[in-house]
């Protein structure tokens, strides 16, 4: 039996990232004695009331965040009641968690690696209305948090890519949030077009109207060095050279410029672009590159991450026209 309980207690631990909650080890079968006794030889070390880290005491950021799902898990009655199922000695295969507290918000965007958490505080959902407040937590009630937007992400329960990027856009400035659909389309979690679909369901939910202003075809922006990832390949293929970047040109740092064919290329998120001064400060770099003699290109963000085939072709017939100029 000691054995037996020993194996469970262990792979439940290992589900959890090490750590436990007293009703998990009561419902194992270790009395209350048992617990403090192996508190007392090192054993077990106490994280919060209640929650255990097994075998060694430092907290990397995995273990906190079971540590803290466990936490806002154990005042849920349901959470409780998932332990009566499933292994030997009465102790369910799911982490004790389960359902009832999920990853959300920075924390969430932590995890799935699109942004960072706020410092000194785990965001947590719970389904339901009561949000109990706890030291280092900021724990949000969700009775209508819907399960297909939780996945389990390295056995942790988080929000999905679309319903954090919603929840992030409650809070996070406009160039923050920005950044996170950024790396959401890096990691492959969801691109732009798709988030664009995915939002028409969550309609007039808070945080989608700010998402849609990001989202916005012209004020969408890379950053620069996914710019020059996805612009090179574009302008190579179109029989251009490898360009100089971020070369003073005319008085002007430019994005990209080639000097054999007199060719610059700025490229505008446009998010900065639309003010008056930005439009006159534009216009003046234009002017000063033509009238040098050089042909200056704009295209958007946008348009070199979702719109490379068109790119490409403006850029091969440019080429080709200044090619047929220089030979003439």
């Amino acid at each position: 039996m000691s054995e037996a309980r020993s194996a469970q207690t262990w792979r439940l631990a290992a589900r959890q990232h090490g750590i436990l909650a007293r009703p998990q080890l009561l419902a194992l079968g270790f009395s209350a004695r048992a617990i403090e006794h192996r508190i007392a030889y090192g054993r077990l070390h106490r994280v919060t009331r209640g929650i255990y880290a097994v075998g060694w005491p430092h907290l990397d950021q995995r273990r906190r965040w079971a540590a803290a799902l466990l936490t806002a898990a154990a005042g849920d009655r349901a959470a409780r009641l998932s332990r009566a199922s499933g292994e030997t000695g009465g102790l369910s295969t799911q982490p004790y968690f389960g359902n009832s507290a999920v990853l959300s918000h920075r924390s969430a965007a932590a995890l799935l690696g699109i942004g960072e958490e706020a410092a000194l505080r785990i965001d947590l959902s719970i389904r339901r209305r009561e949000a109990r407040p706890r030291p280092g937590l900021r724990i949000h009630g969700r009775p209508t948090l819907a399960l297909a937007e939780v996945q389990l992400l390295d056995g942790l329960p988080v929000t999905t890519p679309v319903r954090t990027l919603i929840d992030l856009a409650t809070e996070l400035s406009p160039i923050a949030i920005e950044r996170a659909v950024n790396n959401a389309d890096k990691r492959d979690l969801i691109d732009p077009e798709a988030l664009r679909l995915a939002l028409d369901v969550h309609a007039g939910e808070p945080g989608v109207r700010p998402l849609r202003q990001v989202l916005d075809r012209l004020t969408f922006r890379l950053s620069d060095s996914d710019l020059e990832i996805y612009f090179r390949p574009i302008a190579s293929s179109a029989g251009l050279r490898s360009p100089l970047s971020k070369h003073r040109v005319n008085g002007f740092e430019v994005d990209f410029y080639w000097p054999d064919l007199g060719l610059v290329v700025e490229t505008d998120g446009l998010r900065y672009h639309r003010t008056p001064s930005a439009q006159r400060r534009d216009a003046l770099r234009d002017r000063a590159h033509i009238i040098a003699g050089m042909t200056p290109l704009r295209f958007t963000h946008y348009e070199i991450r979702y719109e490379g085939r068109r790119v490409r072709s403006e850029l091969s017939q440019v080429s080709a026209l200044l090619q047929k100029r220089i030979r003439h």
